[in-house]
């Protein structure tokens, strides 16, 4: 029931003086009546015609007091009549309970390290990244249309009808709570390498030819067109009992080619990248499946987000020299105490790595423990049969980062490996453990320059330098020795509206470590500058310059976005062993372009 006000006695009073006094007004107007003066005011002025006229402007003087009293009092009446109206609608409490309920809002999750770095001001892989994830909006996806058990979808060619101002992709899928984002680039790319490599679009850094009249290697250079660049792919995003879960896949066509893919027909192969689920509760998160390892440098907070993530800029699909990384399997927990601070502790899939990738050198092994099938086969020489090398444990990593600003990030950790062999002739298990550090800073030091530095110092963590460094070597009696080596990479990266530049040095360094084999004689392991096993294959350092552009040519919400590329690279190879008569100083210069078509649209910013 609704509660109304009474009339109170003062705005009684107020209309019975208001009818009195208007009764009085045009009685006088009328001049047949008056409180007292009106009687006597018609014999006064026919005695005296002087005090007949102030009579008259006396009575003048009142009516105009009174029609002023009038219209005060009148407005007041209209003040009174406002208040009333008001006072006798319903009360707001019960307006409200009338109405419908609201659906309820999915639960808020905290902000994750990912979507932490897309607050920043316009980000490298916004404008001319050659990053393969798409920007995310910075608002969430409206999905209160449908919920979770109505299995509706909306796939959209516009902006999601749900909700005002809604900047979820144009591309996007909505099953109930969660949005499917399409992830999708095309590249079509151009190589030249004025020595042969062996290589597509990825270079095999540890196989620059030296100089030589006898082999074709360093006297011819190569050009190649690829596509197998391009990337397919898709993620998930939903808000789950507080929880923001992101599942995250990605593909790319540098498989294995078929035996006539450059001759008749070429069939790049799909090849998975990137496929893992993520699970952040705002405090504690958990990353599972095949991912960037922990030990890659990240440009943001720790996120397996490829946008979170620094690769370089290049178009060489091997990245820059001395990159430490992996895209391999992957258990991940991460602890965020705050925005600014995230701590991470991963289990990676191992591998013991005695060299021979991209046909680099690898390890020379004992002449008995060589002939050995069964010793042979535990040490990985890149042959690309891994799953028969057998493995003790997982690669142990911690990583702490700090981002106390937009501008600055910093990250240090370590990494602790097993080593693990058995020797058949003699019945005895030989085990090592080795580790290593790093260190990482990527620095905004103007508004769209970032300075980079990351550093990486190991004892038997070679597998890491993208498989440049082995992990260790062989002993004659069968046990095992770790390898030290380190890498780096620094540069630059300025973006400016649509356009940017970077440039980076990279450096590979592998240490020696020898051993006499059982004649007591010959050398063996990693880095023998002289005698019968000595050879040029086993690298000593590598170091790359790279300089590159990315230049968005056009860009729109509704079509997509076409960029034009370039990267020159020179390449610098020495070895432990200088061959008599050949340039100890292996060298290569190589020229990218590269033209990419991106999908338009953007993924939801989940939790907020």
């Amino acid at each position: 029931m609704h509660k109304r006000r009474l009339v109170t006695p003062k705005v009684v009073g107020m209309a019975m003086l208001l009818m009195a006094t208007t009764t009085w007004g045009i009685f006088a107007k009328d001049g047949t009546s008056s409180t007292g003066d009106a009687t006597t005011a018609p014999a006064a002025s026919a005695a005296n015609p002087t005090a007949a006229t102030d009579q008259i402007t006396l009575l003048k003087q009142q009516m105009a007091l009174q029609q002023k009293q009038i219209e005060q009092m009148q407005k007041a009446l209209a003040d009174q009549k406002q208040l009333l109206e008001q006072l006798s609608k319903p009360a707001p409490a019960v307006e409200q309970a009338a109405q419908p309920a609201q659906p309820a809002q999915p639960a808020k999750a905290a902000v994750s390290t990912q979507q932490a770095s897309q607050q920043h001001t316009t980000s490298l892989g916004e404008v001319a990244s050659t990053s393969p994830m798409i920007p995310q909006s910075q608002k969430k996806a409206d999905n209160s249309i449908s919920s979770v058990g109505s299995g509706s979808i909306w796939l959209g060619s516009g902006k999601h009808s749900g909700g005002d101002g809604d900047e979820s992709s144009l591309l996007q899928i909505h099953i109930g709570d969660a949005t499917i984002t399409p992830v999708a680039f095309m590249d079509f790319t151009s190589i030249y390498r004025n020595h042969v490599t062996n290589g597509s679009i990825g270079t095999n850094f540890g196989n620059i030819p030296f100089d030589s009249t006898s082999a074709y290697t360093p006297n011819l250079g190569e050009f190649r067109l690829s596509s197998e660049n391009s990337r397919l792919g898709i993620r998930v995003d939903a808000d789950v009992h507080g929880a923001h879960v992101m599942g995250y896949m990605e593909a790319d066509f540098h498989g294995y080619n078929v035996t006539n893919a450059s001759i008749v027909t070429n069939s790049n192969t799909l090849r998975e990248r990137l496929y893992w689920v993520d699970l952040n509760t705002g405090k504690f998160e958990v990353l599972a499946g095949q991912t960037w390892s922990l030990i890659t440098p990240g440009r943001s907070g720790i996120s397996g987000l490829p946008s979170d993530i620094f690769y370089s800029q290049d178009i060489d699909l091997n990245y820059q020299l001395g990159l430490t990384f992996g895209r391999i399997p992957e258990l991940r927990f991460v602890y965020h105490p705050s925005k600014q601070v995230a701590f991470a502790v991963a289990l990676d899939s191992p591998e013991q790595y005695g060299g021979g990738y991209g046909g680099e050198g690898s390890i020379v092994l004992p002449t008995a423990l060589n002939t050995s099938s069964t010793y042979l086969g535990e040490i990985d020489s890149g042959s690309g049969n891994t799953l028969s090398t057998p493995t003790v444990a997982p690669d142990i990593i911690a990583k702490l980062a700090f981002d106390p600003n937009k501008h600055v990030h910093f990250e240090l950790g370590g990494i602790e490996r097993n080593f693990k062999v058995y020797d058949g002739a003699t019945t005895t298990s030989y085990s090592k453990e080795g580790g290593g550090g790093f260190v990482n800073a990527n620095l905004e030091l103007v508004k769209g320059f970032r300075l980079i530095t990351n550093m990486y110092y190991s004892d038997g963590g070679g597998r890491y330098i993208y498989g440049e460094a082995p992990d260790l070597i062989a002993h004659a009696n069968g046990s095992i020795s770790l390898v030290h080596s380190s890498s780096t990479v620094d540069g630059f990266e300025f973006t400016h509206k649509k356009t940017q530049l970077y440039g980076y040095y990279g450096g590979a360094y592998i240490a020696k470590n020898t051993a006499l084999d059982a004649n007591g004689t010959s050398l063996i392991g990693w880095g023998m500058e002289s005698g019968s096993n000595a050879t040029n294959a086993q690298n000593r350092a590598i170091q790359e310059a790279t300089f590159g552009f990315n230049q968005t040519i056009w860009k729109n919400p509704k079509y997509g976005a076409l960029n034009f590329m370039g990267q020159y690279s020179y390449l610098l190879r020495d070895p432990w062993y200088e061959k008599a008569g050949v340039d100890p100083n292996a060298n290569v210069n190589m020229l990218f372009f590269n033209l990419r078509y991106s999908l338009p649209g953007s993924a939801p910013t989940m939790g907020k």
